[in-house]
């Protein structure tokens, strides 16, 4: 499976790599590992959605912020495979963290937005290990923040 061609027969578009706000990079590789730090997600160029989940923003909003993050995420990693997504072996691990209310428990599905594309994208190589952690605050009170580590080819 094509992760270039397939992304066009989804209809989905990477966003540009976004540059880091603070004290770190995008990305890192390890022999044929590669760790993407972690994104979140964006709607014409500005944070979007703002709020915890299951208070301001529901959890459709929040699983389409995750496929969001899982977009940026690749195209960190098209960089990182020099410019073409068929360098990207498999996706080893997603981390999905959660703004949640107090009282909110539906991480997992929220995350799913990530881990759906995953698969949509690659198939199954695009199967993964997970976890879908609430948290209280997230930067720029973002909904959702995710990282992933993938396997280069």
């Amino acid at each position: 499976m094509n992760p270039e061609a397939r992304l066009a027969e989804l209809g989905l578009t990477l966003p540009p790599a976004a540059a880091p706000v603070a004290n770190y990079i995008p990305f890192t590789i390890s022999g044929k590992t590669l760790y993407i730090s972690g994104q979140v997600p964006r709607r014409d160029g500005k944070l979007w959605p703002i709020g915890q989940v299951g208070a301001e923003v529901s959890v459709e909003e929040a699983k389409a912020a995750a496929e969001n993050c899982f977009l940026a995420i690749l195209a960190h990693a098209r960089a990182a495979a020099g410019g073409d997504l068929g360098g990207i072996k498999r996706v080893l691990r997603i981390t999905g963290y959660v703004n949640s209310a107090p009282g909110f428990g539906d991480q997992p599905q929220v995350i799913n937005g990530a881990s759906d594309c995953a698969v949509a994208v690659f198939g199954e190589a695009g199967r993964h290990a997970r976890s879908a952690v609430g948290v209280s605050a997230l930067p720029g009170n973002v909904a959702v923040e995710v990282e992933a580590i993938l396997e280069l080819a």
